[in-house]
């Protein structure tokens, strides 16, 4: 389904990823971890094309991104939902406006067919009957929820979370946790998540990708990250800091 291949982007003297290679199957879920600056986020733009490299190329279903005009990119972008960090609710629209906005701008859908496809995918993310609240009234749980309906609900085949459980309290964490796992399963989605959220890393991915100094550092499934003798894996999986460095 996604294959990176020999991805390399620097932003001047800056190399934030060098030769990241890996390739994600269709109906995975891959959780991508690292450091702070380690080059996650950028890597997730050039997933979805926002990001251009500087040399080696992402491929979706096959389909190389690199030379891929505007209107081309906007089709293979179709494939793919985004649940960001925050959210990103517009604060004006109620969750029912919020979670329809893309299949109103594409006017494919009956106004009717619209709201029917908006009340059944608040229910597969446990929020049936908050069509009319604004984000204001909701906690950041629920927030995260409209913001994953509004990923889904036009059902694209690739799922991409930015850190989906930062900011929210273990309970709370573990709720979208279970969320993510059940929205994979019953739409045989392919998720790529970003995460530091240790828990998390455990519960939802299938395959774990460790990115250390813009390299590929560690892939396996959550029990051989987990029980990894690498000293750097399991500093960082076990919040240990090396006495070497000194970030504060």
């Amino acid at each position: 389904m996604i294959e990176v291949r020999n991805l390399h982007k620097a932003f001047g003297s800056q190399r934030v990823l060098d030769g990241v290679s890996f390739s994600i199957e269709a109906g995975e879920t891959s959780v991508i971890i690292g450091r702070s600056g380690c080059g996650k986020s950028v890597l997730l733009k050039h997933i979805i094309g926002l990001m251009v490299p500087d040399s080696g190329e992402v491929f979706i279903e096959g389909q190389g991104l690199n030379g891929l005009n505007e209107r081309e990119l906007l089709e293979v972008r179709r494939k793919f939902g985004m649940l960001f960090q925050s959210a990103a609710l517009f604060d004006s629209l109620t969750v029912a406006e919020n979670v329809a906005f893309v299949l109103r701008r594409e006017k494919k859908l009956s106004d009717r067919e619209i709201s029917e496809r908006v009340s059944e995918t608040l229910e597969m993310v446990e929020l049936p009957g908050t069509e009319h609240k604004k984000p204001a009234e909701l906690s950041g749980g629920m927030r995260k929820r409209v913001g994953l309906a509004r990923a889904i609900v036009y059902r694209p085949k690739i799922l991409l979370y930015d850190e989906p459980t930062t900011g929210l309290d273990p309970v709370v964490s573990d709720s979208i946790d279970q969320l993510i796992v059940r929205v994979c399963e019953k739409l045989e989605v392919t998720s790529v998540v970003v995460t530091h959220d240790t828990r998390s890393m455990r519960k939802v991915g299938n395959r774990i990708i460790m990115l250390h100094q813009g390299k590929v550092h560690a892939v396996g499934s959550p029990e051989e990250i987990f029980n990894s003798s690498d000293p750097l894996v399991h500093r960082f999986v076990n919040g240990i800091s090396d006495p070497k460095e000194h970030d504060f």
